[in-house]
């Protein structure tokens, strides 16, 4: 298997399994290579896996009545996407997950993180971790999408997602942020205004 380099810095250095235990890993995980616009998840089905990304990029969205697109998360490489809620509680899910681009993806089962802690107790503490980093930037962004202006929120967004401006769409960006295009281009223009200003 070709592609390792990320899953094995995630389980090394996240969850601190040792180095010489590492190859044993690939017992609890698949590689699954996705191709742009494929679904990983659609709404109605119960999500049974977490998606860990090797190589691409994934989106996760919903669909309101009127048909329009919310993207609730971005996952580009080393980033972990589910939709917790239908995979914890066996609800049928309202989400999509999709490829933004031609993706590597390892499938994580459901028990993949009882496995790891059964085998490494240590994981378990860096486990919960990330858990509650998850929560605290679900937070942080429900109060960005009440409370913050339009360039507030796109400024965190370069801040969480720094390296995926470029490899999405702008419309994208915008439905994100919870702003139309139209406005997304204002900011930018205002944005450029103020940096050429100071520069």
């Amino acid at each position: 298997m070709d592609s390792l380099q990320n899953i094995n810095n995630y389980l090394s250095e996240i969850l601190e399994v040792p180095i010489e235990a590492i190859s044993g890993c690939s017992n609890f995980y698949t590689l699954k290579k996705v191709a742009k616009n494929e679904f990983l998840l659609s709404e109605g089905e119960v999500c049974l896996d977490t998606f860990f990304v090797e190589k691409g990029l994934l989106r996760m969205y919903s669909l309101d009545r009127n048909g329009k697109e919310h993207i609730i998360q971005f996952a580009p490489e080393n980033w972990l996407i589910s939709d917790r809620s239908s995979l914890n509680f066996n609800e049928k899910s309202k989400y999509y997950i999709e490829a933004v681009e031609d993706s590597e993806v390892f499938v994580l089962t459901n028990d993949f993180f009882i496995n790891m802690i059964e085998k490494f107790p240590q994981t378990a503490e860096n486990n919960d971790m990330l858990l509650q980093k998850h929560i605290r930037n679900l937070q942080n962004r429900v109060n960005s999408l009440l409370a913050d202006t339009a360039e507030e929120r796109y400024m965190s967004f370069i801040k969480m997602y720094p390296n995926i401006l470029l490899r999405v769409p702008q419309w994208m960006v915008a439905s994100y942020l919870g702003i139309t295009p139209e406005s997304l281009s204002r900011v930018r223009k205002e944005l450029a205004r103020k940096n050429f200003k100071t520069s």
